[in-house]
């Protein structure tokens, strides 16, 4: 094998594809990018048997071949190229990289020990807007969970059905419900998709109102970007049935600035820090919303005005996770809402109702 390319497009390439690598296998192979040089076009894959991405670039294919090269430390070098015309090959030493009167090797294995991707193909679809899903996306997959205790609640519920996508996410503490218009769909389905399935899709998206197929086919879901084709499983089992967890009512509802809040909680957070339970204090009366926190470093205390309507309320939470449905949010007032101290209370926008979050206090002895 033998090519020539230019170093900038190649090491974009390996970027986007080196994300599909795996970082922790008993497989060396499963860390490698699979390089293809055929008819003038370049094929990079990368496959960490959960996602495979796929891109392909032009490229002068002087000889044709295919070799596996570790992919972080092929796309690191390459980075350190870029601004350079490349000349590729393999030989006895591996990989062969030449750039100006320099060159390098790097070691290679075998095309043949690389895994065979599945690509399944199917009839059924639907159909977003990029900056529709991208934005879906944001608001939804950090309430994911990240271990591996309940597996499929590191995935995220999306269900196409009359003309709207639903997205679900929740790690056992804080659940993210968003919905977005779509374009198009074969009907109604549900499927679960890995949280860093979805993160790799978004990094793909530039956004703007092109439309982006989604096709889905035994519990594997494929998108394809210009170039670029992102493949991955998707997982099976029963999903949490998002109409259930959120009270129908509650007893104490307020709207304030977003922006209040943040900033308060974000002081707060500075000296809760290390806590585990990053916990800070609600103290909520007489139209005002007193927030304290408490350590060892010291303790604050600060106060944003609300509209308060039902009970006056103490609850305490993970001021983390109070942070990320603030910030995730996007109007000038939010509206939360309460029950009791130890009932899960709820976030949304003041207005715009199609992003809500859901978050279990912390109890606290006193």
């Amino acid at each position: 094998m033998k090519f020539t390319c230019d170093g900038l497009v190649l090491s974009d390439a390996a970027v986007t594809v080196s994300k599909a690598c795996s970082a922790k296998t008993t497989m060396p192979v499963l860390e490698c990018i699979k390089i293809s040089a055929k008819n003038d076009v370049l094929t990079l894959l990368a496959y960490d048997g959960e996602i495979s991405i796929e891109k392909k670039i032009k490229a002068d294919v002087l000889e044709e071949g295919e070799i596996c090269v570790n992919g972080r430390f092929f796309s690191d070098f390459i980075g350190k190229v870029a601004g350079m015309n490349v000349v590729i090959g393999t030989g006895d030493k591996g990989l062969e990289i030449r750039y100006e009167d320099s060159e390098s090797f790097m070691q290679a294995l075998p095309a043949e020990d690389f895994p065979a991707v599945r690509s399944e193909t199917g009839d059924d679809y639907f159909e977003v807007k990029e900056s529709a899903l991208k934005n879906l996306i944001a608001k939804t997959v950090f309430c994911c969970a990240t271990d591996e205790s309940r597996p499929i609640l590191k995935g995220c519920l999306l269900e196409a059905s009359e003309g709207k996508l639903y997205a679900t996410a929740l790690d056992g503490y804080r659940m993210a419900t968003s919905e977005c218009g779509i374009e198009g769909s074969t009907g109604s389905m549900k499927i679960v998709c890995p949280a860093r399935t979805l993160t790799e899709i978004s990094r793909m998206l530039e956004g703007g109102d092109k439309p982006l197929k989604i096709c889905v086919a035994k519990n594997m879901l494929s998108v394809g970007v210009d170039d670029t084709v992102l493949t991955s499983r998707l997982y099976t089992g029963e999903f949490v049935n998002r109409n259930n967890i959120f009270p129908p009512a509650f007893s104490t509802e307020l709207c304030a600035s977003r922006a209040e809040l943040i900033e308060s909680v974000e002081r707060a957070s500075v000296l809760i820090r290390g806590d585990k339970n990053n916990l800070i204090l609600f103290d909520i009366k007489g139209g005002n919303i007193l927030i304290t926190a408490n350590s060892e470093i010291g303790n604050v205390s600060e106060c944003v005005k609300a509209e308060m309507t039902g009970k006056e309320l103490k609850i305490a939470m993970n001021g983390k996770f109070m942070l990320d449905a603030l910030k995730a949010l996007d109007e000038e007032t939010v509206k939360l809402s309460f029950n009791t101290p130890i009932a899960p209370f709820t976030l949304e926008n003041k207005e715009n109702k199609e992003s809500s979050y859901l978050i279990l206090p912390v109890r606290t002895t006193a």
